[in-house]
């Protein structure tokens, strides 16, 4: 199983959104290659955090991979495509960007380091981490 981060404007799509929709929801919209291409990567059950990114800047919660790549339904562009998440459960307290910041063992995630990527890796450890840090067992 492999770990994910994807970003959202809670404005735009946020938790709440994607708890109440209570079925997988295309993650769409995607026009960046790198988050393209690690959505590639994702199989059926890898498990990702749910990011509100702009004012909040918090995991706030986590979702699993319902359906592996396929193309973007919200384009005709044959390079866009996206995966199927759904609500797994949120977090019991959110973890913001500064709280990740602040942790030593956590300076190589590549939210720190490249923020501005809709859709990123997380390792095994700092999924654990980030996961007992918003009071979840990993």
């Amino acid at each position: 199983m492999a770990y994910w981060l994807f970003k959202s404007e809670p404005e735009t799509w946020g938790w709440d959104d994607q708890v109440k929709k209570g079925a997988p929801e295309e993650w769409n919209g995607v026009r960046n290659y790198q988050a393209r291409n690690n959505m590639r990567e994702m199989k059926v059950g890898d498990l990702g955090f749910f990011y509100h990114s702009v004012k909040e800047k918090a995991v706030v919660g986590i979702v699993r991979v319902a359906v592996e790549i396929h193309p973007d339904s919200t384009t005709d562009d044959h390079r866009w495509e996206c995966v199927d998440i759904e609500a797994v459960r949120p977090f019991g307290r959110r973890v913001t960007l500064d709280d990740i910041k602040a942790n030593p063992d956590l300076s190589e995630m590549v939210l720190v380091n490249n923020s501005r990527l809709s859709v990123q890796p997380v390792s095994k450890r700092e999924w654990e981490i980030v996961c007992r840090m918003g009071g979840v067992e990993p």
